[in-house]
């Protein structure tokens, strides 16, 4: 007769890991910071063309504001409803222009930490095989880990190497319609 072997489970490999401190990382890297000097510098910009519109509409609006004032309650006249109009346009126009510049800037934002992240995790793996690691961790997942498992320098030093710079553009057009959320029902 023939002996029925039991069926051995297969168990996992002890788990040997390295963690990581991908905020360390993100603000770190070389092209991280270059991106994020030429991004602020995008902000600064359209921080600056957002008080300039607000200098040139302010005095337009308290006029108009003054001259609504004066009339005690009556309806203004048509010259004051063609400012009045007019007036609302070039706010709605410098709106538009704000929230333009503010969509533009989160798509290099977007992009840049797509380039990121498109080299950080091949950067990861490779560290883990050279450390003989089979489980990576960020280090704000661990609870307490010991110095010899943290391998933010190796990892800042290989995506350094690989990635030393990156598009500070917005995203592709392609790529910017797939992060709008599509409207439900279609």
């Amino acid at each position: 007769p023939v002996l029925a072997t039991p069926a051995v489970a297969q168990r996992a490999p002890a788990a040997v890991a390295i963690v990581v401190d991908t905020n360390r990382i993100y603000r770190d890297c070389n092209a991280c910071r270059t991106a994020q000097t030429q991004l602020q510098s995008q902000v600064t910009a359209l921080r600056t063309r957002q008080q300039t519109l607000e200098t040139q509409l302010r005095p337009e609006g308290q006029a108009i504001q003054t001259a609504a004032n004066a009339l005690n309650g009556k309806q203004p006249d048509t010259a004051l409803q063609n400012r009045i109009k007019a007036f609302q346009q070039r706010q709605e126009t410098a709106n538009q222009e704000l929230a333009r510049g503010q969509q533009n800037i989160q798509s290099i934002q977007a992009n840049v930490l797509r380039q990121i992240n498109e080299r950080l995790q091949p950067v990861i793996n490779q560290v883990m095989t050279q450390k003989g690691a089979n489980l990576a961790l960020d280090v704000e997942a661990t609870l307490a880990h010991g110095t010899a498992v943290n391998a933010t320098n190796e990892v800042l030093a290989a995506l350094n190497t690989a990635l030393p710079s990156v598009s500070v553009t917005p995203l592709p057009q392609q790529q910017q319609q797939q992060t709008q959320p599509t409207p439900q029902g279609r």
